[in-house]
């Protein structure tokens, strides 16, 4: 609480001082929070349908994740408040071909229906009908999660397509659900739980890791091939200068290095070696929000643009642990 206390009395002194850098910093920590609760209720969702050993061992975990999701409702209104500094479509004069789907109107309407499934089903959980929920509360997932990476993060730049962008978020949200599950210790591999249990968690981390490095690659591919004048930009602007550093950064630490690390038998009943992935796997979460809102904001202060980052993603990740750490205590005693 007072890390994000303090975050949060810094990030409203950049609104106030650095009105440029602060909507994007601010948006950059959102998404990168976001994916959290969002993929804590997918894996939740996901188990109560298929059960394992996993589910039952990260259940404490994931359930804190899920809930953080009432943190939405504050959170995203200086993203509401900032729609024209973000977007090209949301200012005045804006003339696109898709206008009809990027209108402020429009995407308050669908805000607010994500935003209504999501508390619904992160109540339905809480509340013990996960499994009541299950099917149609994964689809229903599925639709508003690939709606909202669309309209917060892709439409940054309206004329940027990619059909596999919400699968890409959300398997990303999936990866930073099951880390931050095992960071926190409600799964049996930060409890010492049998060496197959935390196999068990070692590969469903593999495979989700898997499932997102295969859709970045391929999304990558399928742009380089086309070599389209309206997506090429998007990679463009990501790979200049320093940000091309940190997107090999993410390549390697949200990739290579947690599948070559869980590849070995060993590392899989290793609760260190688990600890160790997931917390990199968290901190280059971070690294690929930022990559991905940060290079739209408009030319400011390196420094000063970091400095601002820093105390939103403050602000907004000291709030929601605090949330989370509180669940999981609560668990404990009871």
């Amino acid at each position: 609480m007072v890390v994000g206390a303090l975050g949060l009395a810094g990030a409203a002194l950049a609104w106030l001082a650095a009105p440029a850098s602060f909507p994007h910093a601010w948006l950059a920590a959102v998404v990168a929070w976001s994916g959290w609760p969002l993929g804590s209720l997918a894996l939740v969702l996901a188990h109560a349908l298929t059960g394992g050993r996993w589910g039952e061992a990260l259940r404490p975990g994931l359930m804190a994740g899920v809930a953080t999701m009432p943190l939405l409702l504050p959170l995203i209104l200086p993203v509401l408040l900032s729609l024209p500094a973000l977007y090209p479509w949301a200012r005045a004069g804006a003339d696109l071909p898709n206008a009809w789907y990027l209108n402020v109107p429009f995407f308050a309407v669908r805000g607010m229906l994500c935003l209504l499934a999501w508390l619904g089903l992160a109540w339905a959980v809480l509340s013990g009908q996960a499994e009541r929920v299950a099917a149609p509360g994964l689809l229903l997932l599925a639709v508003t999660v690939t709606f909202a990476a669309i309209d917060l993060t892709m439409s940054l730049q309206p004329r940027f397509v990619s059909s596999i962008y919400g699968m890409l978020s959300g398997a990303g949200a999936g990866v930073l659900a099951l880390a931050a599950a095992i960071l926190l210790g409600g799964g049996g591999a930060a409890r010492g739980a049998r060496p197959d249990v935390s196999n068990d968690i070692a590969k469903l981390l593999f495979a989700l890791v898997l499932l997102w490095a295969y859709l970045g690659f391929m999304q990558v591919v399928i742009v380089w091939q086309n070599d389209l004048v309206e997506q090429v930009p998007w990679y463009k602007l990501r790979a200049h200068g320093g940000w091309g550093w940190v997107m090999a950064a993410v390549a390697l630490g949200h990739a290579v290095v947690p599948m070559a690390v869980l590849l070995s038998a060993r590392a899989r009943r290793s609760t260190r070696a688990l600890i160790g992935v997931a917390a990199l796997l968290a901190a280059t979460a971070v690294l690929r929000a930022w990559w991905t809102v940060l290079p739209e904001a408009p030319g400011t202060h390196a420094v000063l643009t970091l400095l601002t980052a820093l105390a939103c993603l403050a602000g907004v990740g000291g709030i929601a642990a605090a949330v989370a750490l509180h669940r999981v205590g609560v668990a404990v005693r009871a």
